[in-house]
């Protein structure tokens, strides 16, 4: 039963009707303009605390010194190199994080640029690999409402204007959806009610901080609708260290004059009382109910083209904001709505001058990247524009110029589109634009204005010289003209992205399968509601959305691997080397498998080309692809960051976990991620490598071995950045490769996509015999962190690895009968039944399984995730790997110990538990809580019949993270937190494992209706099935001399 401490007054989620008023939705009930019924909430007025970001105990320090001098080291070589480390835990952003995210804006792999819950537009991730945290304050959207003529006037609430010293805001009637300030060293943000609170008196305001913007201004005519476009040229420069610009003032908010020209003359007086935030990824609405006109309701909704099994519109970096607006009043009122745009891709880029409204490289050869902004113009809705403005005294139009204009006329002159390009910027200038859109709305009538954002960075390059055009180009082309068609197709085509989001959405949100949890404010009730559904059912539904902001904000890179695209490479010294290669042949029916190998010399310089197939040229390196998909049936090639603190490029044992979202929604570029990594797995890089845990060297990709990450500086050709231990040794990646890879083969059904990979799943599984020590056919660890959990060090037989190893046997079993590969399925179960016993007499302890067969401390503990095996197992649709009774004892006992002793089951399940009831405290992992794990233990009791305990425990992530009475996680879940709620590493991949459990809850139809036959049954063993053949895949163990493939991974089979 539920331990009773658990339950408590307190309510995550509340229904829309507690947060607006009721008259307010129903007002708001037509066009989608009312918040959804299941969504995350929040005030605009709600505090958004400092996080707490994790440190280590003075004994995990000392033990982990030696690899913290390597690190330093090795982070000061790549920073020697203009290259940013994968890991650089000593450098920290100038920006504070904060709980103050939101939904981000855009499609996935083309850049992207978030938005705080109070309407900031921070985290700019347009460069691959880098992120500016902090908020671009010239970035609003202002409202101001005449009534008949006569303007109406707002006073700054509980706030007094003398305070401030700017008496020019006596008549602001902006709506800003909030109000920051910069520290004097321009990183922490503090909100409008935090100053009415006290909490914060001494604000300070960097005048000028706004990005460097030249805009030239077009009008586009289709569809019957003329729609404006402020269109502006943003450089990709380099990053620098935050400092003060030349003439910036930085001052106490309550020192600026009202004679100041800047941001800080505009309005900021919305209290956000009575506004709202509602978030339903990729969708999110404010509601504005009657502030700050009490007879004017106003709704925003937000809408990016986030659409499962839509390649195309997925691909697209545009946003769409549409405004409804309610006139409750008596009297005719006119309503200006402003939008302001800086030509930033964040940080301090825009200090360097020179901006102009055509694109051009930078020193650093960046990309350039194009905004544009756009608003609809109908028969009711007026817009015109405002080409270029300043915050700088000197400027011809200033940003009180710009607010002035707006407060006394509310639309800027139609003469404007006529002015043709601004001037260049100077150094530490800053310019911007803005588009304004006016409508008259009718007493008690309604209007809608939509307003949409693009940006077009067409090449993505990558610091070690590999380019590549960006997947919407596909559709968009490559030039800078490329966002105004991108905004225009955007304001055309939003509300059928809406009708395609819904479809999507609607099953989920309406499945009355999900359990109830409806909170209600009495104890007593929330308590009879959880006992008889354990999970909320409003909660689980949005939080499952809401967590696949990670596949926009998480440095996803989706590139076209049809497009032609040009790789321009610093250069280096050439080295040849050679590279063998072996094309494996498969015959389906007869399991015939024909092997012949090949060398070739591979000219390893920089001056390598992509072709069109984004291959390395034919001319360099002839093998056979092993891509089997056509030209329509090809999405490209897809990259999402282990997180944006760790930059490598699908870490591989993090997608384990978060791989089933990407597999549930666009199942295409999850088997093209899967094909990646088959390449890799027959694939060996030779370049030498300091291990820094160790300090030893080693090859940095071995024949055979599944790589842990893709790369950093130069990903598909340079993978391995990952150097903290020589991950070939690792235990857990090939088992994983051979469990995904099955899964997605069971789940989708595509034969050829079995075929292409099954070498590379034959060679992982042959891989792996070499860590059998004892000839029991179970895989022992080495007493290091060989794993996923690579600071908690695992000795002999592992419950987690072992586990894996088994899941992996029998997958790989089931996958040769399929393919006809009949001699390889009997090997694999030869071995499972023999490791089967091996592991169930060295780890089963009559209640769970233990963490290792070792003698340590620690041996004993309870692993949150000891039946990870199992989990896929369910997850495939393959028999057990236990008896029901231990797998349901081990996981209750995970439930019991490692939930519900932590804070009654309120923060998820911490990594490791003594059987005493303590926290096992060996190393920082095993003191931790990580979030896609709990997930993926929530899915692997739900697989296995305990809904209740598995939906309670993923209750506790959402209690801890995404609850107001949590740490602020929202929209940046990390990897980890602490008991006490310290992070780290903040908006990660693994939480994505949330999408295991709906996978546990609704099984895809391929695998509900697969034969219910145990595959191992028909599985005959012969006599000498006893061991694998290394020799038919040419797959070796470790050696200290080997072959070197290069930049030929893309293409090779060897």
């Amino acid at each position: 039963m539920v331990s009773a401490n658990i339950f408590h007054c307190r309510r995550h989620s509340w229904p829309p009707e507690e947060y607006v008023n009721k008259a307010t939705l129903q007002l708001f009930d037509f066009d989608s303009a009312a918040p959804p019924e299941q969504a995350w909430r929040r005030r605009l007025n709600s505090h958004a605390n400092i996080l707490k970001e994790f440190s280590v105990t003075f004994m995990e320090a000392i033990k982990m010194v030696r690899l913290g001098i390597r690190l330093w080291s090795y982070i000061r070589e790549e920073a020697s190199h203009g290259r940013k480390a994968p890991i650089d835990p000593f450098t920290r952003e100038s920006c504070k994080p904060s709980a103050s995210q939101g939904v981000p804006l855009g499609g996935m792999g083309s850049g992207s640029i978030s938005r705080g819950f109070r309407g900031e537009f921070r985290q700019w991730q347009i460069i691959p690999g880098t992120r500016e945290a902090s908020p671009v304050m010239a970035n609003q959207f202002s409202n101001s409402t005449f009534l008949l003529a006569r303007r109406v006037q707002f006073t700054v609430d509980r706030f007094s204007l003398d305070n401030l010293g700017l008496m020019d805001l006596g008549m602001s009637p902006a709506i800003i959806e909030v109000i920051y300030a910069l520290n004097s060293v321009g990183c922490e943000m503090k909100c409008k009610c935090c100053l009415e609170k006290k909490e914060a008196t001494d604000l300070a305001v960097l005048q000028g901080l706004e990005e460097v913007m030249p805009w030239f201004v077009s009008s586009v005519a289709k569809e019957g609708i003329l729609i404006f476009i402020l269109e502006c040229i943003s450089l990709g420069h380099e990053k620098v260290p935050f400092c003060k610009p030349v003439g910036v003032i930085s001052t106490n908010l309550s020192l600026l004059k009202a004679g100041d020209d800047g941001l800080s003359s505009w309005g900021w007086n919305l209290s956000g009382q009575h506004s709202t935030y509602h978030a339903l990824f990729p969708r999110a609405w404010t509601i504005y109910d009657g502030e700050p006109d009490p007879e004017l309701k106003i709704s925003c909704r937000q809408i990016s083209p986030f659409i499962p099994h839509n390649y195309r519109d997925s691909s697209l970096p545009t946003a769409v904001f549409v405004y409804t607006l309610v006139n409750t009043g008596k009297e005719r009122a006119k309503v200006s709505l402003l939008f302001t745009w800086a030509n930033s891709i964040g940080g301090v880029s825009h200090f360097s001058g020179d901006h102009v409204n055509e694109p051009f490289l930078t020193a650093k050869g960046n990309p350039p990247v194009t905004f544009a902004v756009a608003a609809c113009e109908t028969q009711n809705v007026s817009v015109t524009v405002l080409p270029c403005f300043g915050l700088s005294e000197g400027s011809c139009i200033t940003a009180k110029d710009v607010w002035n204009k707006m407060v006394q006329d509310g639309q800027f002159d139609r003469e404007n589109f006529t002015s043709g390009p601004s001037m260049p910027s100077s150094p530490g200038e800053a310019l911007c634009a803005a588009i304004s859109a006016s409508a008259w709305v009718e007493p008690h009538g309604k209007c809608t204005v939509s307003f949409a954002l693009a940006w077009s960075s067409p090449k993505v390059k990558f610091l070690k010289g590999s380019s590549y055009h960006r997947r919407y180009t596909k559709f968009y082309g490559t030039s800078e003209k490329a966002a105004q068609n991108l905004v225009h197709d955007a304001l055309m085509n939003y509300k059928h992205w809406e009708e395609e989001i819904e479809m999507w959405q609607n099953p989920i949100l309406k499945d009355e399968r999900l359990p109830e949890w409806l909170y209600h404010p009495h104890c007593i009730i929330r308590l009879a509601m959880y006992v008889a559904d354990a999970f909320p059912k409003h909660v689980y539904k949005f939080t499952l959305f809401n967590e696949l902001y990670f596949l926009v904000a998480g440095g996803t890179v989706w590139i076209d691997s049809l497009s032609p695209s040009s790789n321009a490479r610093n250069n280096r010294n050439a080295e040849n080397t050679d590279i063998k290669v072996t094309e494996v042949e498969v015959n389906v029916k007869g399991g015939l498998v024909v092997n012949h190998t090949t060398t070739a010399s591979y000219l390893h310089n920089d001056e390598t080309v992509v072709n069109q197939n984004g291959n390395i040229n034919e001319s360099q390196l002839s093998v056979t692809p092993l891509d089997s998909c056509t030209e329509s049936d090809d999405v490209g090639r897809f990259l999402y960051l282990e997180g944006v603190e760790y930059i490598m490029w699908c870490t591989y044992d993090v997608h384990f976990y978060a791989s089933f979202a990407l597999l549930a929604l666009f199942p295409k570029i999850e088997l093209n991620i899967q094909r990646d990594f088959a390449k890799a797995v027959l694939s060996e890089d030779g370049r030498k490598v300091k291990f820094l845990a160790e300090g030893n060297t080693g090859i940095r990709k071995v024949r055979g071995a599944v790589p842990h990450d893709l790369g950093t500086h130069d990903p598909w050709n340079e993978m391995n950045a990952y150097n903290i231990h020589d991950t070939s040794k690792w235990k857990d990646l090939n088992p994983k490769f051979v469990l995904q890879v099955y899964r997605d083969f069971a789940a989708t059904g595509d034969m050829s996509f079995g075929v292409d990979v099954w070498p590379a799943v034959r060679a992982a599984m042959e891989y792996m015999a070499q860590f059998d020590r004892d000839g029991d056919s179970l895989i022992e660890n080495d007493g290091f962190p060989d794993q996923t959990y690579d600071t908690w060090t695992v000795h002999g037989v592992s419950a987690y690895c072992g586990g894996l190893w088994l899941a992996a046997l029998q997958a790989a079993a089931a996958m040769a009968i399929q393919l006809g590969d009949r001699p390889f399925a009997e090997l694999c179960k030869s071995k499972f039944l023999k490791a089967k016993l091996a592991y169930e007499e060295k780890l089963w302890n009559g209640s769970y399984y233990n963490y290792d067969s070792g003698s340590s401390s620690n041996s004993k503990s309870i692993q949150a995730d000891q039946l990870a095996g199992q989990w896929y197992t369910a997850s495939s649709g393959l028999s057990p790997l236990f008896d029901e009774f231990k797998i349901r004892s081990a996981l209750q006992k995970v439930y019991d110990f490692n939930v519900m002793k932590v804070k009654g089951g309120r923060a998820g399940a911490v990594n490791g538990m003594h059987p005493n009831g303590k926290v096992d405290e060996t190393c920082m992992q095993s003191r931790e809580i990580w979030t896609g794990v709990t997930y993926a233990v929530a899915a692997a009791m739900i697989h296995a019949g305990m809904e209740k305990e598995g939906f309670a425990t993923a209750e506790g992530i959402f209690t801890a993270g995404w609850s107001e009475e949590g740490y602020g996680y929202w929209f940046q879940t990390p990897e980890a937190w602490t008991i006490d709620g310290h992070f780290r590493s903040l908006i990660y991949m693994r939480p994505l494992s949330i999408w295991g459990m709906q996978w546990a809850i609704s099984m895809p139809k391929a695998i509900l209706e697969a034969p219910k036959i145990n595959i191992m049954d028909r599985i005959h063993v012969s006599p000498g099935s006893t061991g694998f053949f290394h020799h038919e895949t040419g797959v070796r163990k470790i050696a200290n001399k080997a072959k070197c493939l290069g930049n030929s991974v893309f293409q090779c089979t060897c």
